[in-house]
């Protein structure tokens, strides 16, 4: 059975103004709706993207270089690796201690772990170098 959208303080808790304006129509006119009830699942298509990593060393491993690491940029590599799984892909950090974002604990260091990427602070490990 339809609802009325709820009331807050004289005010209907909606998104917008032209929202609020087309209930307020709707309650004119005596037509009974929902509001924000409905939940439709979709799935976004896929869309092409190109990669290009910042370094390439003469034994095949990738190096990214990070000041800030963003959640589409997690994401990005995410797919990456999942799609590519013989690229080595590996960060350098202004700072791995940074937290991925001001409600999180998990910092870029921790997130690296939990995903699998070697990740470093500041250059590249000279280890790296001779692999």
């Amino acid at each position: 059975m339809p609802r009325r959208a709820k009331k807050t303080s004289k005010k209907y808790s909606f998104r917008s103004g032209l929202e609020e304006a087309i209930a307020d129509r709707l309650d004119e006119q005596g037509v009974k709706f929902t509001y924000e009830e409905e939940k439709i699942k979709y799935i976004r298509p896929a869309k092409n993207a190109t990669y290009t990593p910042d370094f390439v060393l003469p034994n095949g491993i990738i190096i990214e270089a990070k000041g800030r690491f963003l959640t589409a940029d997690r994401q990005k590599h995410l797919l990456i690796k999942d799609q590519f799984p013989d690229y080595d892909i590996r960060f350098v950090f202004s700072n791995s201690n940074t937290r991925i974002s001001k409600q999180s604990k998990t910092t870029y260091a921790k997130w690296c772990e939990a995903k699998g990427f070697q990740y470093a602070d500041k250059l590249i490990p000279e280890k790296w170098l001779e692999e």
